[in-house]
């Protein structure tokens, strides 16, 4: 049996703190649109798509809440809903969620063809901050305004019009991660999809890294985790200049071996589509990265118990 989808990683360029609503889900349309003619039918949009990344300033009250979405669908979305499920199309976007007893999250979901979520994922690598840094040019708020995430890394298995696929999520700062991964991977991942708002400067300080730099890392750690975890991976970027700080693109999809089969050349609104074969994933899962004939998990209890470094104790010379 051939299993093969066609997706589309859908970047967007950046969304002002003065868009309204309705201009940015016209672009979403767009890009869906154009996806869609591509013969997409599956679209990956980023982190935080239908509002500018609003972690970078210091909020309460009103100035805050309007950043979150209370459910989903919700009226001012059910366009991108009700096309999507006209043209047959399933996708992955990412948002502010506030749950019906307050809690929030940097949300994302899986929307299958028929218009119906198949998967949630809130995310659990939260950087940043809970108080804003004294004296610093940029902010990076994200402790502040959401909690940790609390559904782990679940994977779903699609239905026959995504081929059966395992899938799986992440939002931007996971994909850093390679327990994230190595999680997903555990329940024979085969395809991730990602958002991310990734700071073209270093966001906790210093000037160390630029742009390049951070595209760099945020191509490599996609690359080097689905040839680990053998899976697809579509991760894609809200980019360029946003009320005045940069993000960088990079938006790419990466097949089983690590190799970048499409990549964004753009700050801006793209669509870039490629074929999923998902049988590629068979090579690596059932020889390499065969969990269940290589893996020591005894030898890796340090992972899970405990979070920061201890480091060796230093000998003194004889």
């Amino acid at each position: 049996m051939v299993r093969v989808l066609r997706a589309a990683a859908a970047q967007m360029g950046p969304t002002q703190k003065a868009d309204t609503r309705e201009h940015t889900l016209s672009r979403m349309l767009a890009l869906l649109e154009e996806a869609a003619g591509r013969g997409a039918s599956l679209v990956v949009f980023p982190e935080l798509a239908f509002t500018t990344f609003f972690p970078r300033w210091l909020l309460e009250g009103e100035a805050l809440d309007r950043y979150f979405e209370r459910g989903m669908p919700n009226p001012a979305v059910a366009k991108l809903f009700d096309r999507a499920r006209a043209l047959r199309v399933g996708f992955y976007v990412g948002y502010a969620e506030q749950t019906a007893d307050g809690r929030r999250y940097n949300c994302a979901i899986l929307v299958d063809r028929d218009g119906e979520i198949l998967g949630r994922y809130r995310k659990v690598h939260l950087p940043g901050s809970v108080e804003p840094r004294p004296g610093a040019r940029y902010q990076q708020l994200e402790k502040r305004y959401f909690e940790y995430g609390d559904l782990g890394f679940p994977a779903f298995r699609a239905g026959s019009a995504w081929a059966h696929a395992i899938m799986g999520m992440m939002i931007c700062n996971d994909r850093r991660w390679p327990e994230s991964w190595r999680v997903l991977g555990l329940q024979g991942v085969e395809l991730v999809c990602i958002g991310y708002n990734s700071a073209a400067y270093d966001p906790n300080g210093g000037t160390t890294e630029d742009g390049a730099l951070r595209t760099f890392h945020s191509t490599l750690v996609t690359q080097a985790n689905a040839y680990m975890n053998a899976t697809w991976a579509i991760s894609v970027a809200k980019a360029g200049e946003e009320d005045g700080s940069g993000l960088i693109g990079g938006s790419c999809i990466v097949d089983p071996n690590g190799r970048i089969v499409a990549q964004a050349q753009t700050l801006a609104d793209e669509v870039i589509v490629a074929d999923i074969d998902l049988d590629l994933c068979r090579q690596g899962k059932d020889k390499m990265f065969n969990f269940a004939a290589h893996r020591r998990p005894e030898q890796y209890r340090v992972i899970t118990e405990r979070a920061g470094v201890i480091e060796p104790a230093v000998l003194d010379a004889d």
